[in-house]
Parts: C-alpha cells; structure tokens; sequence
C-alpha cells in the first residue's frame, strides 16, 4: 500500500484465515509493520525463537512431528488445509475418508500396542 502496489503474493488471501477481517482489513489497506509481540499476539506468528534460535527452534518442532505417525500426519494434514471451502457436512464425509486410511493402517495397531505396552512406537507408513 505504501508503494501503491497491492500484495499479490497470497497475502491476501493467507491473512483473514489467520487474524480477523477487520484487523486484516486494516493491516492491508494502511500497509502498517507490526512487531513480533504483536504478530503473536493476533494470531500470525505461532511461535517467537529468541535471536538467532529459529532454526534450533524449527528443527525442534520437525522432530516432535516426526515422532507420530506418518500415516495419521498425512491425513491430519490434508483435512486441515482442505477443509476451507467444505461445508460443514462435507468436512465430516470428506474427514472420514480421509482419515479411514491411517485408521485402519498397521501404523494404527502399532500405536495402541505401544501405548498399552508403554514403549515408543516403531511406525512403518502402512
């Protein structure tokens, strides 16, 4: 807005899904910096790493997903970028489907016996 360019680069339309309409509104009509305090605060940024810990931080976070399932992960995954344009009853059918892959998968025994057998799980992505 400040170069009287309009942000093309999906801005647009990443912003109101992650801050409300209004304050996404007025953040890309006045073209305003905001701080990271403040991005955390409105929902933009997830998470702060201290200066220079970002990547410490990211790789910390990658390893905590990796330890699940992959099967579930990729259904999970799915089903939360996905479901932005679904009604509410086609999120329910659309989910089960879906997720009826990783449900009935190895990957799914395995978890339960490892959870009852208190032991890590050992995934197979099937």
């Amino acid at each position: 807005m400040k170069r009287a360019l309009v942000a093309t680069g999906g801005g647009l339309l990443r912003l109101p899904q992650r801050v409300s309409s209004g304050r996404a509104l007025a953040l890309a009509l006045t073209g305003a910096l905001i701080d990271t305090d403040e991005a955390h605060a409105i929902g933009l940024v997830d998470l702060i790493a201290p200066v220079g810990r970002a990547l410490d931080e990211a790789l910390t976070l990658a390893e905590s997903i990796a330890e699940n399932g992959p099967l579930a992960l990729r259904a999970t995954k799915d089903i939360l970028t996905r479901q932005r344009d679904w009604s509410e009853g086609e999120f329910w059918e659309r989910q089960e489907t879906l997720a009826a892959v990783a449900m009935a998968s190895e990957d799914a025994r395995e978890g339960s016996r490892a959870f009852t057998e208190k032991r890590p799980p050992r995934w197979q992505g099937r």
